[in-house]
């Protein structure tokens, strides 16, 4: 088949897309919103399209963040596990999402729920990625007092994948939230080494030296730019890059 001109081209054979549980809510103050969803699920169906084998991990901090619990009186570890079935929740939504346009899915849960996802196997999982299915990695580690970006990181350590792809709600990594700070400047390129002594709330401390040591780029990118996941695997917009 002759390759469509109008294709961009990506350097990226394999990626993790990590989002948060709260991207899923949309203009709602919790929960799922069907369309939001629906809107990440194009935005990872057209990053397919390139050619990109995709990984996904989603918080579960619109549903319930174990954290949270723990502060409110809840015994942390089973804090923990809700925290994890939350998560559990958003992929079973996005593999909902995803297969109405036709992209073949698989949620693949660290804790056993064998009548709704896939135990986490290694090669299986590899074995889907080669044949061009989305995994969507669900239920963190599977262990309490980890992060979703701490499996995220793990994961796309183990998937052999080239970057994790950080989607928020800004467009980079700022010295200072951008939200609250009109002078807060955002940077190019930042090293892990920065992200940890300024504290700089790309990912959790473990997440990033876990990247660190195994030289795995985070790409940080804005989630709300239609097309952006798209862009950047295709060389354009705008982002951070952490790297050593």
């Amino acid at each position: 088949m002759a390759e469509d001109s109008t294709t961009p081209k990506t350097t990226f054979k394999r990626v993790l897309l990590k989002i948060s549980g709260e991207a899923l809510m949309g203009p709602q103050g919790y929960g799922l919103h069907p369309p939001t969803v629906m809107r990440i699920a194009r935005e990872v169906q057209s990053v397919q399209a390139l050619g990109v084998e995709v990984c996904m991990v989603i918080g579960g901090g619109n549903i319930f963040r174990g954290l949270q619990g723990s502060a409110q009186g809840m015994e942390r570890t089973t804090a923990d596990y809700m925290g994890m079935l939350a998560t559990v929740m958003n992929a079973l939504a996005m593999q909902s999402a995803l297969e109405e346009l036709n992209v073949f899915t698989r949620v693949i849960s660290a804790i056993r729920m064998d009548e709704v996802a896939e135990p986490y196997i290694r090669r299986r999982a590899v074995r889907h990625l080669e044949k061009k299915r989305v995994c969507i990695f669900a239920a963190g580690t599977g262990n309490p007092y980890f992060t979703t970006d701490t499996a995220a990181t793990l994961r796309a350590n183990e998937m052999n994948c080239e970057a994790i792809f950080k989607g928020t709600k800004v467009d980079g990594v700022y010295d200072k939230d951008p939200m609250k700070h009109d002078d807060a400047v955002r940077y190019d390129t930042v090293s892990y080494d920065d992200c940890l002594a300024k504290r700089l709330g790309v990912m959790d401390a473990s997440a990033i030296a876990l990247a660190r040591d195994n030289n795995l780029p985070i790409i940080v990118f804005s989630l709300d730019e239609p097309g952006g996941f798209r862009g950047i695997l295709a060389g354009e917009g705008t982002y951070t890059r952490v790297q050593g």
